[in-house]
């Protein structure tokens, strides 16, 4: 087995990963920094599975490090794309509510993107709604200029074209089988090579609480996976969005609710719809992997959410398999998308932002 030696080891080379590397070797350029990555190429999952929202700041609790994270976050990822000519858009986002139920939330929505910092927000009356998105329903809404899209996928390729300029290495089709701790170093096994280093990043996304059980941290903490499910948009109806818009979300739950995105290439997405997956990295309704499904079954802390949410999660399922379903849902934001969305797609789920 080959042995490699480094002061630092990132295990995961998603988008986390990879600007965790570059950050370290911008501020310590002599360091020996390897990223391992299990798949055959960067971005293969979490990273490459998503609707490239860059996400403005709206919903967390002020003063958070999420907040604070988001805030500053999309303006550096706004920069970022501008430097290197990554394709990205300003395109504006309209949360609207549709019932006065959904009032007092909007309020708070809006409440919280102040006090986080989100630039030029602005209130909307159902006219001004129209203004923006003539299409769109909705008696009260907010205007959020500042949001963002762009490719993911392509922001991370950078990143590593980045990191690699600056002397790391990143070694592909290098899954971690072991680890081993010893006094003065952290062996990281995999079925070609051993790594040691002096420090590791877990950077591991879906898998990174049986890497940190792997290193023998005691977690009471397991990944439940879900599948976020979208559909993209016939073409004769995308002229219907300009931007996104997006519905008042439930506040008890970390997901946005169906709503409308456009992509960076071109065309409309819809959804997402928010599903328990039977796979960590399975993105259509067939992926199944009985470790993964064997993890979550014996896990508590699955059973309590199951039994405190089970109402919105058979919604949920409810839609996954009638289009006509999800259509009504999004009829609520656009009236006028009256046929079924197109093909489906299967994508890491988005959270707040």
């Amino acid at each position: 087995m080959q042995d490699e030696r480094s002061d630092v080891a990132i295990i995961g080379a998603g988008i986390v990963g990879l600007a965790v590397g570059l950050q370290l070797i911008r501020q310590n350029p002599g360091l020996k920094i390897l990223v391992l990555e299990k798949e055959r190429e960067v971005a293969a999952h979490q990273t490459g599975h998503n609707s490239g929202v860059i996400h403005s700041g709206m919903y967390y609790k002020p003063g958070s490090l999420k907040a604070r994270l988001c805030v500053e976050g999309a303006a550096a990822m706004v920069k970022f794309c501008r430097e290197h000519e990554i394709p990205h858009e300003i395109c504006g986002k309209v949360i609207v509510a549709t019932s006065k139920q959904e009032l007092p939330q909007l309020e708070e929505i809006l409440r919280r993107g102040r006090a986080n910092g989100v630039a030029n927000l602005r209130e909307l009356t159902a006219e001004q709604i129209r203004e923006i998105e003539p299409h769109a329903a909705g008696i009260r809404g907010i205007h959020v200029p500042g949001t963002a899209i762009t490719d993911f996928r392509m922001v991370a390729q950078k990143y590593a074209e980045l990191v690699l300029q600056c002397g790391c290495e990143v070694l592909t089709n290098a899954e971690i089988t072991r680890i081993v701790s010893k006094s003065d170093e952290i062996v990281l096994e995999t079925a070609s090579r051993a790594v040691h280093a002096r420090y590791v990043v877990n950077c591991a996304g879906l898998r990174s609480d049986r890497i940190a059980a792997m290193a023998g941290a005691g977690l009471s903490l397991r990944i439940v996976p879900f599948r976020g499910e979208y559909y993209q948009v016939v073409p004769a109806k995308c002229h219907l969005i300009r931007g996104l818009i997006y519905p008042v979300p439930d506040p008890r739950f970390p997901f946005l609710g169906v709503h409308f995105t456009k992509r960076i290439h071109g065309g409309v997405e819809a959804g997402p719809n928010a599903v328990l997956a039977f796979k960590r990295e399975g993105y259509t309704r067939t992926s199944f992997d009985f470790a993964d499904t064997a993890s979550m079954a014996c896990f508590g802390g699955f059973w309590k959410m199951a039994s405190r949410y089970w109402r919105m999660g058979f919604e949920e399922l409810s839609r996954s398999w009638s289009k006509n379903a999800f259509t009504v849902g999004l009829q609520k934001l656009v009236p006028e998308q009256r046929r079924y969305p197109g093909r489906r797609l299967g994508r890491a789920s988005t959270g707040r932002g």
